[in-house]
């Protein structure tokens, strides 16, 4: 199942096009994406018995927006992927090293994305959806708690979340527009193998980072297990999963987004976002 956020409104994507759920439901599920989530289970039922029945009307994909528009905790995982634990100097954590984005940061798969300064870097990544209360779950249990999988890019002003006497990686990293996610939900069951797939980001014919999840150091359940020992995960929450090496503040030179360009992020059989950059008041010197 597809689920998106168009206009605002909860969808489910058919081939012959979005389903508009509230409508589709006689008003048994609310038109909030948001709100979905906290009867993920029910949703989810209902979605898989509606029938296909030539419902689905044609949409611009430029109307899509986050969606997850509002969750109440976005998590991180830092030095996800080995290549990009070497090209950061460090050694691979024992344990997920988490962080937090704020939900102020999300927004749509096509939305323009303004940049604070010259110094923002990408992070393409998978990024998952809770759909159940997660507290203290095993790995061997995670996957049942997860609604699904949508791509996203956890972008990053490098002198903010760098500067000392101790990093600043939650503030360097959730600016307006520094978490876009999308373009749809997809539940796990549409994928092949989910602990597998492809993530690149590219700007124009330019490949930045290419890879793939099964690289990751801590794959999703134990993400999934390890924050949940921690601190509840509540049904809409989101955990960026790491990104592999290539992104711009390791390479000799060092490479930054740019006013103009358009950042494409993706994983196949979830689907792209495309996100145009634009100077923000206090580009190029910053905050």
């Amino acid at each position: 199942m597809r689920m998106a956020n168009l206009d605002g409104r909860l969808v489910v994507l058919r081939e012959d096009g979005a389903v508009d759920v509230q409508e589709a439901s006689g008003g048994a599920f609310a038109s909030d994406p948001q709100a979905v989530f906290d009867r993920w289970p029910e949703f989810r039922a209902w979605a898989d018995g509606a029938p296909a029945d030539g419902s689905g009307k044609p949409f611009d994909e430029r109307s899509l927006g986050a969606p997850v528009p509002r969750p109440r905790q976005v998590f991180a995982i830092g030095l996800n992927y080995s290549d990009h634990v070497a090209e950061a100097g460090l050694k691979a954590p024992e344990h997920p090293s988490v962080f937090t984005k704020y939900p102020t940061s999300l927004t749509g798969p096509y939305e323009e994305i303004t940049l604070p300064s010259a110094y923002t870097d990408w992070e393409v990544e998978l990024v998952v959806v809770i759909g159940r209360r997660a507290r203290d779950v095993s790995e061997a249990e995670a996957w049942d708690h997860v609604a699904g999988l949508t791509v996203g890019q956890d972008l990053s002003e490098r002198r903010i979340q760098l500067q000392g006497p101790a990093p600043q990686f939650s503030m360097g990293k959730s600016f307006p527009g520094f978490s876009p996610i999308g373009p749809s939900l997809v539940t796990p069951d549409e994928l092949p193998d989910p602990d597998d797939l492809e993530l690149s980001c590219s700007i124009g014919d330019e490949t930045l980072q290419r890879a793939r999840t099964r690289q990751m150091v801590f794959r999703v359940a134990e993400q999934i297990s390890w924050i949940s020992r921690i601190c509840p995960l509540l049904p809409g929450d989101l955990i960026f999963t790491g990104t592999p090496a290539g992104v711009g503040g390791a390479r000799d030179p060092r490479r930054f987004l740019a006013p103009g360009e358009v950042l494409r992020s993706r994983i196949p059989g979830i689907g792209e976002l495309r996100n145009r950059l634009v100077a923000g008041p206090s580009y190029p010197t910053g905050p």
